[in-house]
């Protein structure tokens, strides 16, 4: 029993030790990404017209995203859970289908992009139908390594994803400012060029990792280590099993649980995007200043919590049998996510507090510095504070949605997906009705957005560890009297 526990508290130190290195490679990601994103964008708002930016930063990533997060968003949740039948096999045949799922979106909304939107100018912005194909396609290309990505995830291959993840970008950048400072006649095309050369990196670079590793290591090695699924390049491929079926049944109606809440989460994510494009509520000039102002603020969001809450989904599918609460978890699982949530609940809390009280004030400063008058006039210096209450929210809405995500079981998951349908009505409505504030009205309805997902999240929670009452992971929200005390005289 001894040897039993530990071993037990071996493997969870290990994976708490795994989850921090892997959100700390996340972080460093994702701050060298935004670092070259704003670099970018301060040189194109001298190069490139508003409209440009607004059509290629709204416009076409958004087909890009809605493409690749909708055909992989519900895989990634479901291959990446702790559940009984799960055999690599099948997990890798499954995963294959993000792909032709990609190719029939890339179909479907590259249609809507051409015919049924608003066409620019196609003197201000000539080849834009060759763009809508360009970035349709490009989403497919990326889904093409969901599979080896699923796999570097669950074997903690930690620096992997920050090492490709930073060489696209990195790439995508330089390509970007290269040809429209030095071939500014290329217009359009020069931002499909950089995207298609991120697309083909990203996919490339993880098929040619695992090659090299598979060949710099014996199989017997690869068979020993944790049941490596990937032991030859057939095996990067969906194949028949003779011993069971071609993909968990289990499996599957988890995913297409996640699946239907994928699309709905997209429009919760990028609801003022879609209300931009659908409806015409901003121009493309007004567009490509929320974009910008849009990255600005949410550096923080992006570059911290977004990679602590993908670490910290893996590490907590891992340490909690889905679908069963606190009481009928190991009382050491439980006790370990209980203790986890509440420390990165506080650490999330205080980074955003910190946020908002230090760069309200600053606003208008950093968009002269940046950008100029072309973003201190007019509502980007108050779109940008707004940006910062922003900010506190999504930082506790994106964990306890990282936490309530891992733990819920199947029926959970679908219930949440009706209950999310609500939630993306009010927040279209909310978001269509605040568009007389100007690109602030979206801020707010945002705002609003995420403190309904937050307390659905915290009933969840709460419920979660009712019956083992000596948890409370849910006091980490509530910083101690002094430290408000501190940020309320530096505020003032």
């Amino acid at each position: 029993m001894h040897d039993e526990i530990h071993v037990v508290l071996k493997f969870a130190a290990g994976l708490v030790r795994n989850t921090v290195r892997s959100a700390s490679y996340n972080v460093i990601l994702q701050v060298m990404f935004r670092i070259l994103t704003f670099m970018m964008n301060g040189i194109l708002l001298r190069y490139t017209t508003k409209d440009m930016i607004g059509i290629v930063n709204v416009r076409l990533m958004l087909l890009n995203q809605t493409i690749v997060f909708v055909a992989r968003e519900a895989f990634r949740k479901a291959c990446l859970s702790k559940t009984a039948d799960k055999r690599w096999g099948q997990v890798i045949n499954l995963l294959w289908c993000v792909s032709p799922l990609g190719v029939l979106l890339s179909s479907v909304l590259g249609y809507v992009w051409l015919y049924l939107l608003e066409i620019p100018d196609p003197v201000k912005i000539p080849n834009y139908p060759l763009a809508v194909i360009v970035f349709a396609a490009c989403g497919s290309i990326e889904l093409l390594s969901e599979q080896l990505w699923v796999v570097a995830q669950a074997f903690v291959f930690l620096r992997l994803k920050v090492v490709i993840e930073g060489i696209a970008n990195f790439a995508r950048c330089v390509i970007t400012l290269g040809l429209v400072v030095f071939v500014p006649d290329l217009g359009i095309i020069a931002f499909c060029i950089a995207q298609m050369a991120f697309s083909l990196l990203s996919m490339v670079l993880y098929y040619v990792y695992f090659i090299y590793y598979i060949n710099s290591n014996p199989k017997e090695k690869l068979t020993a280590a944790n049941d490596f699924p990937l032991k030859s390049v057939r095996d990067f491929f969906p194949k028949t099993l003779t011993d069971r079926s071609f993909v968990s049944l289990g499996l599957a109606h988890l995913t297409w649980s996640f699946f239907k809440q994928s699309f709905l989460k997209k429009i919760l994510t990028e609801g003022e995007r879609y209300i931009m494009t659908l409806f015409k509520v901003l121009t493309f000039s007004q567009q490509g200043i929320y974009d910008v102002i849009n990255n600005l603020g949410s550096l923080v969001a992006r570059c911290v919590f977004m990679p602590i809450e993908e670490s910290y989904y893996t590490f907590f599918a891992h340490t909690l049998e889905r679908g069963s609460s606190a009481d009928q978890q190991s009382p050491k699982s439980a006790k370990m996510a209980s203790e986890t949530l509440e420390v990165v609940l506080k650490f999330v809390v205080l980074v955003g507090l910190k946020f908002l009280v230090f760069s309200y004030s600053y606003s208008f400063l950093l968009l002269d510095i940046y950008g100029g008058a072309t973003l201190r006039s007019g509502e980007g210096p108050s779109l940008l504070q707004w940006y910062c209450l922003y900010v506190l929210i999504i930082a506790v809405n994106g964990m306890t949605e990282c936490f309530m995500f891992a733990a819920m079981s199947k029926d959970d998951v679908d219930s949440y997906n009706y209950k999310m349908m609500v939630f993306s009505a009010v927040f279209l409505g909310a978001s269509w009705y605040l568009t007389v504030l100007g690109s602030v009205g979206f801020v707010i309805a945002n705002c609003l957005n995420m403190l309904l997902r937050i307390y659905h999240s915290l009933i969840f929670i709460h419920n979660y560890f009712k019956a083992a009452p000596h948890l409370k992971p849910l006091q980490g929200l509530v910083p101690s009297p002094l430290v408000l005390v501190a940020y309320a005289i530096s505020w003032a």
